[in-house]
């Protein structure tokens, strides 16, 4: 397959003295510069949300942190009676277009360093995770290394006793009591001229034993140690998510309150015959061309990822090579293949890449599927979404959880391509997102992972041992 995709992953306007504490409806100039400066938002601190897709995709959208009262078109109307109404107005409109901003922009920068702590958090897990893994791994090692020369010993004794040895506690070897290599060991240890004639051999198999419990016990240690990162990453995660959720929520509040503000602010500024109606109207049908631009895009590329899909499989027929299970098809056992398009990336040690503001460290836990953009993302089984926000280097991302210790995740996800929220209840094989290119990635695809007890193994032999292949 050509061009491998990889991953891991304004204008400023002041605001007159005295407005806000005149009218009481926004912040005043104190309470702006707390918030932090700025009209819109950087492609960082925007979070990868993106105005249009969330106030057309018919969520929910809560205040601001502070109160504010929104100005009617009536308002409006009255207000260009005079000139002192109408300044007061625009001062009015100015004062909570820079509020929302604002709100914005310190709840996303909140947001923000939050999932940069929830990534930490996670690689401090997984690191713990694998140091723990690998002490039990060589604990396991030792033990093994010390059964075998320990069975080895009791071999020599036994055919030192078939040899007519004299010493009674060889009968030991016979009597079936001698079976762990710590009771081996220590009977062999009150035979002397054995011990002398196999010095070394017993030496290693002491050696081995001693290690084992140490490398045990180092082993307990890690595993509170992994515990311990383990809770502290879900901690940071519940809380890098509620970040995000006040983050989102500002945005969607800004995104349902910014046109109409503007438009109401040019429509007192203007001195030509265009009425206060047409402004309103074109406000409605700005929002309704979005809604169908939007609708138009998804499905257009979901027709595109379709067509792809089928091109790629019979290519892939043609030759001898495994064109894998069909996107988004419930398997017999519950899973799904995630996304259109071949691997493009594989779970394992890789380069570091920088793209977007981010770089990955050389480690690649997940699968790249070459999904084009906007190709819709399946979920990988029934379950609930944990996560759902910007995060770093993962870009746009999304967690779901299916139960038993088992959660799938997705990044990349394009700027408003969120098809659910948090909290949220899905089925296997709905359309939970659409691919994109936001964090550290070099183009549209889809970066897939699956987490097992809270640490990312390679997905691949996870989904095929479930029937799905990639």
């Amino acid at each position: 397959m050509t061009g491998i995709i990889t991953s891991e992953e304004p204008r400023v306007r002041s605001t007159p003295a005295g407005s806000s504490d005149d009218c009481g409806c926004a912040p005043s100039e104190r309470e702006l510069q707390s918030l932090g400066a700025g009209r819109l938002l950087s492609r960082r601190s925007a979070m990868g949300v993106g105005i249009v897709g969330l106030a057309t995709a018919g969520l929910a959208v809560s205040a601001p942190a502070w109160a504010a009262t929104y100005p009617s078109w009536d308002d409006v109307e009255r207000a260009k009676a005079s000139q002192t109404a109408k300044a007061r107005e625009v001062s009015r409109i100015e004062s909570l277009i820079d509020g929302l901003a604002a709100d914005v922009a310190a709840k996303q920068s909140e947001a923000e360093r939050l999932s940069g702590e929830y990534i930490a958090a996670l690689e401090a897990f997984e690191e713990a995770s694998d140091r723990a893994e690998s002490l039990r791994e060589q604990a396991d090692a030792e033990r093994d290394r010390a059964a075998v020369a320990a069975d080895k010993l009791g071999r020599l004794a036994a055919q030192q006793y078939r040899m007519g040895g004299s010493d009674t506690t060889l009968e030991l070897f016979f009597s079936g009591s001698a079976v762990a290599a710590e009771d081996l060991l220590s009977k062999l240890g009150t035979m002397e001229k054995l011990v002398d004639a196999n010095r070394s051999v017993y030496a290693d198999a002491v050696g081995a034993r001693d290690n084992a419990q140490n490398l045990s016990n180092q082993a307990d240690i890690a595993r509170v140690e992994r515990d311990r990162l383990q809770q502290a990453a879900e901690a940071t995660m519940l809380r890098a998510q509620e970040a995000a959720r006040a983050a989102q929520e500002a945005l969607e509040a800004q995104a349902e309150r910014l046109d109409t503000l503007e438009s109401q602010l040019a429509a007192l500024r203007d001195a030509t015959a265009t009425t206060i109606a047409e402004y309103r109207d074109g406000v409605e049908a700005r929002r309704r061309a979005r809604e169908a631009r939007l609708r138009r895009e998804r499905e257009e590329a979901e027709r595109r990822a379709r067509e792809e899909e089928r091109r790629r499989r019979e290519q892939e027929g043609a030759g001898d090579g495994d064109s894998g299970t069909p996107a988004g098809e419930v398997q017999p056992s519950g899973w799904v293949r995630p996304t259109y398009g071949g691997v493009s990336g594989h779970f394992g040690a890789r380069g570091t890449i920088c793209s977007n503001g981010y770089c990955t460290s050389s480690g690649h836990r997940g699968t790249d599927m070459y999904a084009g953009c906007s190709a819709p993302m399946f979920a990988a089984a029934a379950g609930r979404v944990v996560f759902a926000a910007y995060n770093g280097a993962w870009g746009n991302y999304l967690k779901i959880d299916h139960g038993g210790g088992i959660m799938s995740a997705y990044a990349h996800i394009k700027p408003s391509g969120f098809a659910v929220r948090w909290g949220a209840t899905v089925r296997a094989g709905e359309t939970v997102a659409y691919a994109g290119n936001t964090g550290a990635s070099t183009g549209c695809h889809v970066h897939f992972e699956i987490y097992r007890n809270g640490t990312r193994i390679d997905p691949a032999p996870f989904l095929r041992a479930r029937g799905v292949r990639l």
